[in-house]
């Protein structure tokens, strides 16, 4: 019980600023356990991201709501995901060869081709739940934190590291994942959507595995073709498009 606690605690240390105990440190082995809990890190913040927007839409405008719960989803994990998407896109975008997308992902700073997809993909967020209600809008951040991470650490069980020399700027990245792991993972993911299914009563829901499994075969082999693999950014941009995909998919509904 206690080392499911460490590896539990160390999921919220990486994933998110949530303070944890000062007597957590830096454990590798923990950390390839702890992406079992990714999924169910997209619990807290979608749940914080809700308790935001439903507050706020309370003493403000409909839009306002919806971006100051996009701030709430940013600061709880420390725009750990944003950062990735925006170094994929830079890396991707200006780079020719595997070793210079690696070097370019490596750079701290944000470029134009980050700086530009991180904008429209923000602003796509924005877009989609704007144009949702309340309960749909409340449903999709339930549904879209959870599954879109769950998308992205399946890159864990299926595709090999990337990097060589293990190095992937100040980002700690999870490299291997059992089958078990895998499925309890999935257990997390699937809960908020099949409570939403049974809620609406409408199994058209689960559909939304199609467009995400697509999302996961082409992004697979890009990365396979250019890098050899994944790396952490890789990951973080699979979740954030994984996202926006969710939303695309829901507000058909």
């Amino acid at each position: 019980m206690r080392r499911q606690l460490m590896i539990f605690l160390n999921a919220v240390m990486f994933y998110t600023r949530i303070p944890v105990p000062s007597w957590m440190t830096h454990d590798e082995d923990l950390l390839n356990r702890a992406t079992v809990y990714f999924p169910f890190i997209g619990w807290i913040v979608g749940l914080g991201s809700v308790m935001v927007l439903i507050g706020a839409a309370y003493l403000w405008t409909w839009p306002v709501a919806i971006l100051l719960s996009m701030v709430a989803s940013i600061l709880i994990t420390g725009a750990f995901h944003e950062d990735g998407f925006a170094d994929v896109c830079d890396g991707f975008g200006g780079g020719w060869t595997a070793a210079k997308i690696l070097e370019i992902m490596k750079d701290s700073r944000v470029g134009t081709y980050g700086l530009a997809g991180l904008g429209l993909l923000l602003g796509l967020k924005f877009a989609l739940l704007n144009q949702m209600s309340s309960l749909q809008a409340i449903a999709a951040l339930l549904v879209a934190h959870p599954l879109s991470r769950f998308t992205a650490l399946t890159f864990i069980y299926t595709h090999p590291y990337a990097r060589e020399d293990a190095s992937s700027k100040v980002k700690p990245v999870a490299k291997e994942m059992q089958l078990s792991e895998l499925l309890l993972a999935a257990t997390f993911a699937l809960i908020p959507l099949v409570s939403v299914v049974i809620y609406a009563r409408n199994p058209l829901y689960l559909l939304v595995f199609a467009p995400l499994l697509l999302l996961k075969w082409r992004l697979g082999s890009w990365f396979s073709r250019w890098i050899g693999g994944y790396t952490g950014d890789c990951l973080g941009a699979t979740q954030q498009l994984a996202e926006v995909v969710i939303y695309l998919f829901l507000a058909i509904f």
